[in-house]
């Protein structure tokens, strides 16, 4: 059984990413979909599909790589974890690595990245940091 789903989806694509794997499967939830939606957004990964398997929810996600082979994924990093929860103002999700890197923050308006939440002037709750 996996306590942390978001933890172990980060884990999942940082590994598949470190091997040059083309593809990977993450444990379905609605959080999870949203950050990956997040991250195809942003352009870190090519694509994702959700997919049932014997009643059980998937999401199949296309990793992408530069011309040279390279994974786009840099860094990906859990912040807030079920132990100890970071939540952050408006003003300290401004930027990221220089506007290089992306903040995925879940907010009372969902689960969205660092940018759209300095616009809408709300804070929330750190889940993860990728550049």
């Amino acid at each position: 059984m996996i306590n942390d789903l978001i933890s172990d989806s980060l884990t999942r694509i940082r590994n598949a990413a470190l091997r040059k794997l083309d593809t990977t499967k993450l444990l379905h939830s609605k959080v999870v979909e949203s950050i990956v939606d997040i991250f195809k957004a942003k352009g870190y990964i090519e694509d994702y599909s959700v997919i049932e398997e014997d009643k059980k929810k998937f999401i199949n996600i296309i990793l992408k790589y530069d011309e040279k082979g390279k994974s786009v994924i840099n860094e990906i990093k859990r912040v807030s974890k079920p132990g100890r929860r970071v939540y952050r103002g408006k003003e300290e999700i401004k930027r990221f690595k220089n506007g290089y890197g992306t903040i995925v923050v879940s907010t009372s308006k969902g689960v969205i990245s660092n940018e759209v939440a300095y616009k809408e002037g709300i804070g929330g709750e750190v889940l993860c940091t990728i550049w």
